[in-house]
């Protein structure tokens, strides 16, 4: 175990059994700042990252969570301590209040003020209808409402995919701001420039397997061209 808090993956092979996605991973992902998955479509990104918070379980192998095995929580408290903010963000009847008390359905008025308030959204708001929202401010909400539990670490599955490119930025501002405060984030993207506004550090994978994890600095002058070509070098 490391001295920091970090994910801990030991020969995790998941997927269909017919044809595993990954293939022997063994890695320790720190919780530290802003880690990006980046990696060609199928090689596995999306997969690992919901494996973080048993949202998907390995076919074999291990994982643990500051030395401890995510087989030894239970997923329901797992999830709190591991957030999850996904591409499209899942929104719930009602107004933006009842949308906060999914996570926490004691949240007083002033608490759900004051996360929309952390995540750039104004008071004004609890009382909209959620699903009238736009998918930047939605997106935004859904933040908020991972940020209600207090997890420890949150993941974000391309959760700037299906925004436009003013609600993109203002999400990777959140995002900044989010693990600058002591939240860090694993992020799944596709997007190279992102990954390089973004990541403190990053993990590729290729076919299934790590192909690098480093310093974006590092990367940018890995060996294997297609390291370099997923780091935006």
């Amino acid at each position: 175990m490391t001295s920091e808090p970090s994910f801990e993956l030991v020969d995790v092979v998941a997927g269909p059994e017919a044809g595993p996605i990954l293939k022997g991973i063994t890695i320790d992902i720190p919780c530290r700042g802003i880690t990006a998955l980046a990696g060609p479509s199928g090689s596995g990104k999306s997969t690992l990252l919901r494996l973080l918070n048993r949202l998907d379980e390995p076919l074999s192998g291990s994982i643990s969570l500051n030395g401890r095995p995510l087989t030894e929580w239970e997923p329901a408290a797992l999830r709190r301590q591991v957030g999850m903010v996904f591409q499209k963000p899942p929104v719930f009847d009602g107004d933006v209040l009842a949308n906060l008390q999914v996570a926490d359905a004691n949240v007083t008025d002033e608490r759900a003020r004051h996360v929309l308030d952390h995540v750039g959204l104004g008071a004004d708001l609890l009382e909209r209808r959620a699903g009238d929202l736009s998918g930047g401010e939605a997106q935004r909400m859904c933040v908020a409402r991972a940020l209600l539990t207090s997890p420890s670490v949150l993941l974000a599955d391309e959760p700037t995919a299906a925004l436009d490119h003013e609600a993109r930025r203002t999400i990777e501002d959140l995002g900044i701001e989010v693990a600058a405060g002591g939240v860090p984030i694993v992020w799944v993207t596709h997007d190279t420039d992102q990954l390089r506004r973004l990541a403190d550090h990053a993990m590729v994978l290729i076919d299934g397997e790590v192909a690098a994890f480093g310093h974006v600095d590092e990367l940018s002058e890995h060996a294997v061209a297609a390291v370099r070509a997923l780091v935006g070098a």
